[in-house]
């Protein structure tokens, strides 16, 4: 026996020792195997934008707390944006090719890509694009090309915007299963699906004016890069006039009709150089690693923090599609305290979350302003308390097609009494005060319950129409009339006085650095994420959660419902969150 227990102890310490030896070649690797590698561009290049991995405005620093390992990635939308900005002045860099593109990118992050494009072109060099098919959605980044391709047998899609909601009350008095809603604001329809089988007035009035809006701000741009009017536009998207290459062609929305040799064929022309010969191309990711590596300007001692605020708010550390307390306060300090650092930018997407973090967050930002200039920057959404979390900067931009407000806020209680009778389960309760059980779901909800949930959402509701009052100069009574929980786009809320300025991210950090009385600088990115050993090997694919074991399984649309169900059910306390989050397709 003790011979078999040698013999296991040396198994067992030969496993442990390859593996310690395996996971520091790993970590050797990770640390140094990258640092002489850099990206060659070659002269006569071509930039190749694929956006189908650019998701977020920022691709994230993390810190990992277990051993000391920094690691920065660059393919975030603004790493894009700078270094086609950067391309503008490269001579090795002729041209960008639009190939087959499909975009998970929000409305104004792709107005924010759009307008770099734009701007790309007027330093002389061209925007080619290619489709076998374009969605909408695509189109509309497209559409700024100076010459568009599109498949013989592909197809376009232009049709005008639309919203489907789906509606559970009907579900919730069958299954049993209810959702107990407290909530203010007559517009807050986030919470409405559990209430009414159908869409209220006021639900429809707002979601008509925003899908019109929206279409507006997309559709006078179309007409500008592709000189259609828009009363023509509008007659194509109603009658689907541009579903054919022919159709599409014949009403200018194309250029066009070929198969994708062709278009590498005309891309050569411009190139001069041979019809049998390659050439020269470098993905979006590979040269905006380059861009972010090698162009900062260290001569530059002033600097503007751009604070990264993107995802559902909820409590915790958070990442790059979580706001959090934790990174989200770390960063606001770390910028405040540095004497280079001369105002921030914090750059919002997001519909909100949790009221508690939101208030955590205004405080910090209340605390920053003291010492220096804070701007906002809205991408695709800052609603709820992604508003919340802006509304006391010093000034605010937004985006046209933003949507922002949605000031309301509600609470969500999860109810089983119905289906546990249903199945013949019954519980009871045995408590030394009255109010001791607090809130079953395995009870109706008790009119005492209700009435204290309900003064916690009007304590909120008031202090958030307050922090807004106070930051923007107006009334209670006048941000409650534009408040109840409706959303606006970022043209209607310069209007009503919820933002200053239309503009993208770079008009405010020239905001900020007026403020900040500096005009030679250089930007700093926040939040650093604190992370752990786990989500190290994750990273590396040596490890996989759960979550991304799902997604594999379920596919991205329908784990997005998952994630959707489960932020429902899981919400906590009272939430400051916008009615639901809308993509152009």
């Amino acid at each position: 026996m003790r011979f078999l227990g040698n013999v296991l102890a040396t198994i067992v310490g030969l496993f442990v020792f390859i593996m310690i030896c395996f996971f520091g070649l790993l970590l050797i690797g990770a640390l140094f195997g990258n640092s002489d590698e850099t990206v060659q561009v070659k002269s006569n290049s071509v930039i190749e934008l694929d956006l189908s991995k650019i998701n977020n405005d920022y691709a994230g620093k993390v810190n990992y707390k277990d051993f000391d390992f920094f690691k920065a990635k660059h393919d975030g939308l603004f790493d894009v944006i700078k270094a086609i900005e950067y391309a503008k002045t490269d001579d090795k860099i002729k041209g960008i090719s639009i190939l087959n593109n499909t975009s998970a990118l929000g409305l104004a992050q792709t107005k924010a890509l759009r307008d770099e494009l734009e701007s790309f072109k007027k330093s002389g060099k061209f925007v080619y694009s290619y489709a076998d098919y374009y969605s909408q959605r695509d189109y509309y980044l497209n559409s700024v090309a100076n010459t568009m391709y599109i498949n013989p047998i592909g197809e376009l899609e232009f049709k005008g915007l639309s919203a489907e909601i789906m509606f559970f009350k009907d579900f919730q008095e069958k299954s049993g299963v209810k959702v107990e809603v407290i909530r203010h604001g007559k517009y807050k329809s986030a919470v409405e699906p559990f209430l009414e089988n159908k869409m209220s007035d006021a639900n429809r009035e707002q979601t008509t004016a925003l899908l019109n809006s929206v279409w507006n701000s997309v559709i006078s741009e179309v007409s500008k890069s592709r000189n259609v009017t828009v009363e023509r536009l509008n007659l194509v998207a109603n009658g689907l006039l541009a579903r054919t290459p022919e159709m599409a062609k014949n009403e200018k929305l194309i250029d066009k009709i070929a198969y994708e040799d062709v278009y590498h064929s005309d891309i050569k022309k411009v190139l001069k150089i041979n019809e049998d010969e390659d050439y020269d191309s470098v993905s979006i990711e590979d040269y905006a690693e380059k861009v972010a590596t090698n162009s900062i300007n260290f001569d530059a001692k002033d600097k503007i923090a751009v604070i990264y605020a993107q995802g559902e708010i909820q409590s915790g550390e958070g990442d790059v599609t979580i706001i959090a307390e934790g990174a989200m306060r770390r960063s606001l300090q770390e910028a405040r305290k540095d004497k280079n650092v001369k105002a921030i930018v914090l750059r919002i997407d997001s519909p909100g979350g949790n009221a508690l973090t939101s208030e955590l967050i205004w405080r910090e930002i209340e605390l920053t302003k003291k010492v220096k200039p804070v701007v906002v920057s809205m991408g695709n959404y800052a609603a709820s308390g992604g508003y919340y979390i802006a509304c006391n900067a010093d000034k605010i931009f937004a985006e046209e097609n933003t949507i922002t407000g949605s000031i309301g806020v509600f609470g969500m209680l999860p109810n089983f009494s119905q289906a546990t009778n249903k199945l013949g389960i019954n519980t009871e309760i045995v408590k030394t005060h009255e109010n001791a059980s607090g809130y079953s779901p395995f009870k109706p909800l008790d009119e005492n319950y209700r009435s204290f949930a309900q003064e916690g959402v009007e304590k909120i509701y008031s202090t958030f129409v307050n922090r807004v009052a106070t930051g923007r100069k107006m009334t209670f009574e006048q941000v409650d009339a534009i408040g109840q929980g409706r959303v606006w786009t970022g043209s209607d809320a310069l209007k009503i006085g919820l933002v200053d300025k239309i503009g993208g991210l770079d008009e405010a950090i020239k905001e900020a650095a007026k403020l900040g009385k500096t005009s030679k600088y250089r930007t700093q990115d926040f939040p650093e994420f604190e992370k752990d050993f786990g989500d190290f090997l994750e990273n590396f694919g040596l490890a996989q959660s759960k979550e991304k074991l799902i997604k594999e399984e379920l596919g991205d649309e329908n784990y997005l419902i998952l994630q959707r169900i489960k932020q429902i059910t899981s919400q906590k306390g009272v939430m400051a969150r916008m009615t639901y989050e809308m993509k152009i397709q």
